[in-house]
């Protein structure tokens, strides 16, 4: 007679097994100490994408000089970069939610941004001004939904009071990419020429080339997160244990399944409680829980107000550190090689301020105020240097390196607050996509201002979109209120799981039968 526990089959498989890791923590797949080395690669499976995307602002002088653009033409560079991601961030978001999953998303679209920026500096080695388009178009279908990939990542592996803290370090890792961007490629710039005794624009595309082999460093992360994240859902599977009957007459046993402790299983990743308690949510198969574009539509309005806020905030970032460089060299009469220092100042520091600022709101919750001080702060750096030049605009760019990393550690993680897991990859990919639509744009606008305005009148717009900003998070913070706070509480509240506040297409159709 047999009164213990017995493994189905005989056996326990590596499989079930591995969470146990008796070894050591680190290789646990569920242990605190693995998540957080497992965030190395997360980190930096974006710095390639980074590091390449501002080698055209990096050297901006040398494109206008050596390559013969015209500041419109340079700006295009980011225009092309943006116009993909209007409707590919969206769709790449829906294909990691539906069909690549998020595994092969990461590899494909790092990948993608490793081919983009090869024919990028093929494009300018031949001064091909169509061909530097279309491969900054190419770059772009991979950049954004790459950072999709890695938005996801982190809220399936990481619990809703790690969040603030996770999404902040790899801001910071993706600053220092471009930081380190900013610094370096004027120096390999010259060391090519000298190097490879060339001039012009072979110079330059030569040095493009060299800058791709970041991507490769991307890719190798987006392939090692697969391996381990494989091994993590695998882990996750509940064991089952087969408790043998105390009737020896009889066969019958009862099957029971157990959960790996502190695993955050894979069916768990879609299931969350709903927003508002109510008689009339629909209970939904856990097989129905699948994302469906026409559920983009039903998305609450906070994702819709995270949109107009995402959007307004960074065109006052982006564009502006893209012709930063000779803002300050024009208005500030500053060095080639000290305006390329200031300008990198935004990226510096939001490389060491964006941890601390997540860990601050971890602790502290209120991710709305942070919001708002963030907004505020920009504004202020703003209005400083459109109307005057007495304060060092190095200051400047410390607070604004400041404010952005305050905003970005405070607004990403909201979507993981308002949504569950299966809706998460669609959601980030819609708010990239409205923000590349209005990068797009504004990349246009800002040469033509610029070219025709002037940079006084370029600050003005700015100041105009942060007002936009500032409007949209008072909605946000009205919105809360009507929904019990779930966003602006304390910060007890990042203990808590996410909660659905979206019917899929199957619920709803089986509510109306």
């Amino acid at each position: 007679m047999s009164s213990g526990y017995e493994p189905i089959g005989g056996e326990v498989s590596e499989r079930n097994c591995c969470y146990t890791c008796a070894h050591s923590k680190a290789c646990d797949p569920h242990s605190r100490l693995h998540r957080y080395l497992m965030l190395f690669f997360l980190c930096f499976m974006s710095f390639g994408s980074y590091f390449c995307y501002d080698n055209p602002a990096a050297m901006q002088d040398i494109f206008l000089k050596d390559v013969h653009l015209t500041v419109s033409q340079f700006m295009n560079l980011y225009a092309f970069y943006s116009w993909p991601n209007v409707v590919i961030s969206l769709l790449g978001g829906f294909l990691i939610d539906r069909v690549f999953g998020v595994r092969w998303g990461g590899i494909i679209f790092s990948l993608v941004i490793f081919g983009g920026q090869l024919v990028f500096g093929i494009a300018v080695m031949f001064s091909s001004v169509p061909l530097m388009y279309f491969a900054r178009f190419i770059f772009g279908i991979g950049g954004e939904s790459l950072a999709v990939a890695q938005n996801t990542y982190a809220t399936v592996w990481f619990k809703p009071n790690e969040l603030n803290f996770v999404f902040g370090l790899t801001i910071s890792m993706a600053r220092i990419g471009s930081t380190v961007n900013m610094n370096a490629m004027q120096p390999l710039f010259l060391e090519v020429g000298r190097s490879f005794n060339i001039t012009g624009e072979t110079q330059v595309g030569a040095s493009l080339l060299i800058a791709s082999v970041t991507c490769l460093l991307s890719a190798f992360c987006a392939v090692m997160l697969a391996f381990f994240f494989k091994r993590y859902l695998r882990a996750s599977k509940p064991i089952c244990i087969q408790e043998s009957s105390l009737n020896t007459a009889t066969s019958d046993s009862l099957t029971t399944c157990r959960q790996p402790p502190d695993a955050l299983p894979e069916n768990d990743l879609y299931e969350s409680s709903p927003l508002l308690p109510s008689s009339s949510t629909p209970t939904v198969p856990q097989r129905e829980k699948t994302i469906r574009l026409v559920d983009i539509c039903r998305f609450p309005l906070a994702i819709w107000l995270i949109c107009i806020i995402c959007v307004s905030y960074y065109v006052t970032v982006f564009p502006f550190v893209s012709l930063g460089l000779v803002f300050f060299e024009r208005k500030y009469d500053l060095a080639p090689s000290s305006a390329a220092a200031v300008n990198s100042l935004v990226y510096i520091l939001s490389a060491f301020a964006s941890p601390l600022c997540g860990g601050a709101i971890d602790c502290t919750g209120r991710n709305l105020v942070w919001l708002t001080v963030g907004i505020l702060l920009t504004t202020v750096s703003h209005l400083f240097f459109a109307f005057t030049s007495s304060v060092p605009p190095a200051l400047l760019m410390v607070l604004l390196g400041i404010s952005y990393s305050i905003l970005a550690s405070s607004l990403w993680p909201l979507v993981g607050i308002i949504l569950p897991q299966y809706q998460r990859a669609t959601a980030y990919g819609l708010i990239q996509s409205v923000q590349n639509l209005g990068l797009g744009l504004v990349s246009i606008l800002a040469g033509y201002i610029v070219d025709t305005k002037g940079y006084l009148f370029l600050e003005l717009f700015f100041l105009l979109c942060l007002s936009i900003a500032l409007a949209s998070t008072l909605c946000l913070y009205l919105w809360d209120l009507n929904h019990g706070s779930i966003l602006n509480s304390g910060g007890q509240r990042n203990s808590s799981k996410p909660v659905i506040v979206v019917e899929t297409t199957d619920a709803a159709s089986s509510t109306d039968a």
